[in-house]
C-alpha cells in the first residue's frame, strides 16, 4: 500500500452512541468515497440541504469542541475525535452519515474510530495525494494561549504543552511526528474535565452525555473514574488528538510544525484562517513517491503521509 496514493475505507463503519454534549442517541455510517472527494459530513435525519464539509470556514463554534455548519444553518458537532482518527490513518475520501447534529463520544478518545477503521480496512486508489505545506512561520496568540505552524521538510510536527493549575494534571507537553511515530497513545487519550467545572457546563446545556465511561473527570489530585490514565501524558495527548482533527479542516494533510501552549479548537482554527490569509504563506501540491526527493525524506520510517 502506498503512502502517496489517496486513500477510502473499504466497507461502510456503523457506529451508535451518544453526543457528548447533547446527550443524545446518534447513529453514524462511515462510507467509501471516491478520490479527490475528501471528507463529508451528511444529516441523513434531514431530507434537504443536509451535507457539510469539514472546512475551516465551516466552523461555527469553537467552545469546548468543534462544530461545523452549511449555509442552511444545518450542523455536525464534536467531529475533532473522528477527524483526528481519519487524518492519523491517512483517509483522504469519506462520507460520513449521520442522523443527529452531533458525532458520538465513544470513549472520549479516538480509540474505537481507529480499530474500526482499521477492521473495515483500507483501500488505496492510484491518485495521488495532495497536502498542503507551508512555507512561512504563522504565529497567534490570544493571552497566554499561543500557537504557530512553520515549514518542514516532509513531516507532520506538533509539540503541544498545557499548563493547569490542578496538581495532578499540571504542566504536561509532548511531540510528535504525525507520519513517523506510533499514535496509539494519542489515539487512545480521552477527552478529560475538572469536577469543578462539570456543573457550569451543564447549566449551559453542554456535557449532558458526558460520564465516567467517557471522560476523565479530575477533582484536586485525584481521578473519580474506576480506571487509571491510559498513559503518562494522556491529557495533553488528547489536545494533540483534538489539534490532528481540527487541522484537518484545512481540506488537506499538512507538511509543517506546529506549537502550541495552552491552545484549543478556537485557537487551532484560528491559526488556519490566518494561514489561508495569504496564497504565498502555504502551496497544495502533489505528491507521490517519485516527485519526493531521496534526501528529503526516511522514507523507511514514514507510516502515513500528510
Amino acid at each position: 500500500m502506498s503512502i502517496f496514493k489517496q486513500k477510502t475505507i473499504s466497507k461502510n463503519i456503523n457506529i451508535e452512541g451518544v453526543g457528548l454534549h447533547s446527550g443524545e442517541k446518534v447513529s453514524l455510517v462511515i462510507k467509501p468515497s471516491n478520490p479527490n472527494t475528501g471528507i463529508t459530513f451528511k444529516r441523513v435525519d434531514l431530507n434537504e440541504n443536509n451535507e457539510i464539509l469539514p472546512d475551516v470556514y465551516n466552523v461555527s463554534s469553537a467552545v469546548l469542541c468543534t462544530t461545523i455548519s452549511n449555509e442552511f444553518g444545518v450542523k455536525v458537532s464534536t467531529i475533532e475525535h473522528l477527524m483526528g482518527a481519519l487524518f492519523g490513518l491517512g483517509i483522504d475520501n469519506a462520507l460520513v452519515e449521520i442522523n443527529n447534529e452531533e458525532v458520538p463520544i465513544l470513549d472520549g478518545s479516538g480509540k474505537n474510530f481507529v480499530e474500526k477503521i482499521k477492521e473495515a480496512g483500507i483501500t488505496t486508489s492510484k491518485s495521488p495525494i495532495k497536502v498542503i505545506k507551508i512555507n512561512n512561520k504563522i504565529e497567534h496568540k490570544n493571552d497566554t494561549k499561543t500557537i504557530s505552524i512553520e515549514p518542514s521538510k516532509i513531516n507532520l510536527e506538533i509539540d503541544f504543552e498545557i499548563k493547569y493549575q490542578n496538581e495532578m494534571i499540571g504542566t504536561q507537553r509532548n511531540v510528535v511526528k504525525v507520519y513517523e511515530d506510533d499514535l496509539e497513545e494519542i489515539y487512545n487519550s480521552r477527552t478529560f474535565c475538572l469536577y469543578e467545572d462539570v456543573a457550569k457546563l451543564q447549566s449551559m446545556g453542554l456535557a449532558l452525555g458526558g460520564s465516567l465511561n467517557n471522560a476523565i473527570v479530575v477533582k484536586n489530585d485525584k481521578l473519580l473514574n474506576d480506571n487509571p490514565l491510559r498513559n503518562d501524558k494522556e491529557f495533553v495527548n488528547h489536545k494533540i488528538l483534538d489539534c490532528m482533527g481540527d487541522l484537518y479542516l484545512s481540506g488537506y494533510k499538512i507538511i509543517g510544525k506546529i506549537k502550541c501552549s495552552q491552545g484549543g479548537h478556537k485557537l487551532t482554527n484560528d491559526l488556519l484562517r490566518k494561514v489561508f490569509e495569504d496564497k504565498s504563506n502555504y502551496s497544495i501540491i502533489e505528491i507521490d513517491e517519485k516527485s519526493v526527493p531521496h534526501t528529503l525524506i526516511h522514507k523507511q520510517k514514514l507510516k502515513s503521509i500528510a
